[in-house]
């Protein structure tokens, strides 16, 4: 068959360039409606239902949480599979679509009946039910120079932000750096000098640094809202946090008693470039 089509073509050139020239428009014409993305966009159609259960064993969270939810959610239409995972404290439930399922429509079904059981147990949080993205990689900026860690991490800060207030920019993360981290350290001798143990230190700190609302006010020119603004968010400011008041009225803080570091958080993580420390801006791209 194919060499008679082969001969036929030799034996009429006229068809056979006109059929190549047919194939050269066409594709020219393709080419230039086509669409393209250098990131494309992909759908994985996974929905993700998580409910936290503290402190309950693998066994508690599986009957009481997770059979419930697949109970609730079999005859959504569109799931292909479903695959719970009873851990320790917290039930995941994974559910895959079919390719011609509505990912948004499916996921709001899904919502309304795990939102609809009323027998999960008192001591379940509310359930997270979320949608699994791609996320890819787009640009990377480095950032290297003879600095200390909190000058590179600052800098990086800052034009994480700059890059994040551009146009259809989706994600930008901080990598190869350490977190942030607050640590107060008290000797023993220091607690006993004044009387206090780590645990009322503690209770000082978290009872002085917090913010929380206060009611509100009614008043003839309409309400007004009332909130305590007391959130430490510095080593200076954990310092002046009072942690004892003596009896002749004069108190004592943090910084009297406690050394307060602003810095990272402990571990060894070191990035180089061209043998200058290093830390790195990437841009994503989310898949929506």
């Amino acid at each position: 068959m194919m060499e008679r089509m082969i001969t036929w073509f030799v034996d009429n050139p006229i068809a056979a360039n006109l059929l190549m020239a047919i194939f050269l428009v066409g594709g020219a014409i393709s080419l230039s409606t086509m669409h393209k993305e250098e990131f494309p966009s992909i759908e994985p159609g996974i929905i993700q239902v998580t409910v936290p259960y503290l402190g309950a064993a693998p066994e508690e969270v599986e009957q009481a949480v997770c059979i419930r939810i697949e109970e609730a959610i079999d005859g959504v239409e569109g799931i292909n599979r479903i695959q719970s995972i009873a851990s320790e404290g917290v039930c995941s439930v994974t559910i895959e679509l079919m390719p011609s399922a509505d990912l948004s429509r499916s996921m709001n079904e899904i919502k309304n009946s795990v939102d609809g059981i009323a027998t999960f147990p008192a001591e379940t949080e509310k359930p997270i039910i979320s949608s699994l993205q791609f996320v890819g990689q787009t640009i990377l900026v480095a950032l290297s120079g003879e600095a200390d860690p909190l000058t590179l991490r600052v800098t990086a800060d800052r034009v994480r932000d700059d890059i994040a207030a551009l146009d259809g920019i989706s994600q930008v993360a901080v990598n190869y750096s350490r977190p942030y981290e607050i640590s107060i350290e008290i000797s023993e001798n220091t607690l006993r000098q004044y009387g206090l143990t780590l645990g009322s230190v503690a209770n000082a700190i978290r009872s002085s640094s917090i913010d929380m609302p206060g009611g509100s006010i009614r008043t003839e020119g309409g309400e007004i809202l009332l909130r305590s603004k007391g959130q430490a968010y510095a080593g200076s400011e954990y310092e002046d946090i009072v942690v004892l008041t003596r009896p002749d009225g004069s108190n004592v803080t943090v910084g009297d008693i406690a050394t307060v570091r602003d810095g990272f958080q402990e571990g060894f993580l070191a990035a180089r470039l061209n043998g200058k420390p290093m830390t790195m801006v990437t841009t994503y791209r989310l898949d929506e």
